[in-house]
């Protein structure tokens, strides 16, 4: 391998590396377990090395692995949804759950439509600005503030 070969790749390390920790948050956020979301920032990286060509501006590394991160975290929670449990759990092992305002509002986001669902867990779980979810995303901050209260508007019909 030669030396700039290995800058590059030194560079593009270092800089993902910054960026683990807001990776895993974000991760978790979705998925809620420790491990899917060390997966997730595992996969997102892989994803993110394969790729690193197409990312045309640098600029916008961090927006770029993000939302890598996120398709990451749906590819997982889609493939989820495809797994069912082999056995039934046994009647007496059914632990009654207490209802708590955490869990409504947890359900509460997995019923509204996707696109709200992110601009709403970017901006209110990761503390991101319009205009950084708004390069996330890809779309214009004047969508994301639109996806944004309409979002708000579906968790107050849910919750």
């Amino acid at each position: 391998m030669n030396r700039t070969t290995l800058t590059e790749a030194e560079a593009f390390f270092e800089r993902l590396t910054a960026e683990q920790r807001k990776l895993y948050s974000i991760a978790y956020s979705y998925l809620r377990s420790e491990a899917d979301a060390l997966e997730a920032v595992q996969e997102a990286s892989y994803r993110a090395w394969v790729k690193r060509k197409k990312l045309k501006d640098p600029q916008s590394f961090t927006p770029w692995l993000i939302r890598i991160t996120i398709n990451c975290c749906m590819d997982e929670l889609r493939r989820k949804k495809r797994v069912f449990p082999v056995e039934k759990p046994q009647e007496g092992a059914v632990q009654e759950m207490k209802s708590s305002e955490r869990i409504d509002l947890q359900r509460a986001l997995e019923r509204i439509k996707p696109k709200y669902r992110h601009v709403v867990m970017l901006k209110y779980y990761q503390d991101m600005t319009s205009v950084e979810i708004a390069k996330v995303m890809g779309k214009p901050e004047g969508t994301i503030k639109t996806w944004l209260r309409e979002g708000l508007k579906q968790l107050r019909k849910y919750m």
